[in-house]
């Protein structure tokens, strides 16, 4: 299983931060390897809203439907998708600093199938794939107003 987490300080409350993650089909703002997004189910984002997002692999778009699996509003969201080759599991976290929040990604891709003889390269590209989308979050969070 490939495994990347991070730790962000955001000057922004934790309440707003959430507000802006949750739609996760937004990460295509923020997260390089991400080619589009959409919101699958109507808004206010509840537990079992879906979101399709394109994500580039491997060399390869790659469509993936996210549910959310886990919500407590401010403070943490899961989201899950699965196709024939990956489980992905996502899940922020929002804890009150001093200086606004602490945002702790934490994301997991499980090979399936014949992928999983090729673990150690998908871990090798998720972490090249996490470090750009860190940064790119750390920038859309820093620059982007709240909505």
């Amino acid at each position: 299983m490939a495994h990347y987490s991070t730790a962000l300080i955001v000057p922004t409350p934790p309440d707003q931060v959430f507000d802006r993650l949750s739609r996760f089909d937004r990460a295509e703002e923020w997260d390089p390897g991400v080619r589009e997004g959409t919101m699958l189910t109507p808004a206010p984002v509840a537990l079992g809203s879906r979101f399709r997002l394109v994500a580039r692999f491997l060399g390869r778009d790659v469509p993936l439907e996210y549910e959310v699996v886990e919500l407590t509003p401010g403070r943490r969201i899961a989201v899950r998708a699965e196709t024939e080759a990956v489980v992905s599991h996502d899940v922020l976290t929002f804890v009150p600093g001093s200086d606004g929040t602490v945002l702790v990604y934490d994301a997991r891709l499980e090979p399936k199938g014949l992928l999983r003889l090729f673990a150690p390269v998908v871990a090798l590209a998720f972490r090249h794939i996490g470090d750009r989308a860190a940064a790119g979050l750390r920038a859309w969070l820093t620059l982007v107003p709240a909505r």
